[in-house]
């Protein structure tokens, strides 16, 4: 732009001068300032030629380096779109999931609001966990067990002496902790229902120890098995009274992890008298083995001296054979004619 206005600057300049000089009617400078403004004309077409040809060229350059951006950022913008849109599909897939979910956690709460239901809930998963542990074995565990006084125990565990059956009982104790762990209730309701947890926890203990103790038939201790982590985590945490009635009462307070790692150590003890039952066996036996082997010994030692004198005796039928067989070849050896003349000369001699 800037060489524009300089041209165009130039061309007044030239103007104004060719009509001074016509004023002055000189004829031959008019001539030479026509001449002068035919050239300038002429290059100053030929210099805008070239501007212009410059300027299209740029034009050019940067509409293509425009066209390529645009692609570039179309290119980048689809596939941003591309991921947006597979983004919401995952969250829309994810939201079904989540809604699926939620209204499986209503069911949940609306089963675990019935006594009935959470019971059930407990002994289905005391089942799973016996058979995670055990797997499906009658000999360690029933479930279901009726015992002598008439109660049925939702599980009875046949330990090891001096352990002896282990009566393994499940209990929900829900509304009341529910209530008590509630925020939006006052602390009065809230400390109301947190005396009322623990009285409802005393009594299963209670149940527990006077129904599924029985001496002479089931071990000394019972377990009581909370299938909610968050009760078990909150009666160790803030309720110690409780554990202390329990140790009292001789019930075991378990919750799911804490029952898994009861019944490990307790199937490993079970696997340990079982090797050791079989190592009896084998040490047995091997004592069996041992006698044998030294009767096998004897009967070896036995064998071994008549293999011995036998070859003695072999040896020695072999030097007889041996001497009679050299008086063979002596005997062989000897000349018949000279044994002859021999006897005659023994006959003359004792016929004089």
């Amino acid at each position: 732009m800037e060489y524009v206005i300089v041209f165009l600057l130039i061309i007044v300049l030239v103007l104004l001068v060719i009509n001074l000089f016509r004023r002055n009617d000189n004829s031959d400078m008019t001539e030479r300032l026509g001449r002068f403004e035919v050239n300038i004309t002429k290059e100053m077409n030929q210099d805008f030629s070239n501007l212009n040809d410059k300027m299209e060229q740029r034009l050019n350059a940067i509409n293509d380096k425009v066209n390529e951006r645009l692609d570039q950022n179309f290119e980048k913008t689809n596939k941003t779109f591309t991921s947006v849109l597979e983004r919401l599909s995952k969250i829309d897939e994810a939201q079904k999931k989540i809604e699926t979910l939620s209204s499986d956690i209503v069911s949940l709460q609306s089963i675990l609001t019935d006594k009935k239901s959470r019971g059930i809930y407990g002994e289905v998963n005391l089942k799973h966990i016996m058979e995670n542990v055990f797997g499906v074995n009658d000999k360690i565990y029933k479930l279901q067990y009726t015992l002598p006084n008439s109660t049925i125990a939702d599980c009875v565990l046949y330990a090891p002496e001096p352990l002896g059956t282990i009566v393994i009982d499940s209990k929900f104790p829900l509304e009341n902790y529910q209530m008590m762990v509630d925020k939006n209730l006052s602390s009065t309701e809230r400390a109301m229902h947190e005396k009322q947890f623990k009285i409802d926890v005393r009594k299963h203990i209670d149940a527990i120890s006077s129904k599924y103790i029985i001496p002479g038939v089931t071990a000394e201790q019972a377990i009581m098995f909370l299938p909610a982590e968050a009760i078990f985590a909150e009666i160790n945490a803030y309720h110690s009274d409780i554990l202390d009635y329990a140790y009292r009462k001789k019930v075991w307070i378990c919750s799911p992890t804490t029952l898994i790692s009861t019944l490990s150590v307790i199937q490993m003890i079970i696997k340990n008298i079982e090797r050791d039952k079989y190592t009896s066996i084998i040490h047995e036996e091997l004592n069996k083995l041992g006698l044998e082997f030294s009767r096998y010994k004897d009967r070896w030692d036995k064998l071994a001296k008549s293999i011995q004198t036998v070859n003695k005796d072999v040896e020695n039928v072999h030097i007889t054979t041996e001497k009679i067989s050299k008086k063979f070849e002596i005997i062989n050896q000897v000349e018949v004619a000279k044994l002859g003349d021999e006897e005659i000369e023994k006959t003359t001699e004792s016929s004089k």
